[in-house]
């Protein structure tokens, strides 16, 4: 559970906004969607290799 201390004199949107942030770091909710359907194994790293391939040619591109 995400604790966030509330300094004094701190607003409550400031209080939120940090722990919007802090919940989003932790990705909660990235896996939460992910484990809605099941990917098989050879599904996922099929789409590694290919987010991979993907980043290799536009690293290459920029040089």
């Amino acid at each position: 559970m995400l604790q966030i201390p509330v300094k004094e004199g701190e607003s409550i949107e400031r209080a939120l906004k940090r722990y919007k942030k802090k919940f989003d770091r932790t990705k909660v909710l990235r896996e939460l969607r992910s484990r809605k359907q099941f990917i098989k194994p050879s599904v996922e790293r099929r789409q590694q290799v290919i987010k991979a391939s993907y980043i290799e040619n536009m690293k290459r591109e920029e040089m």
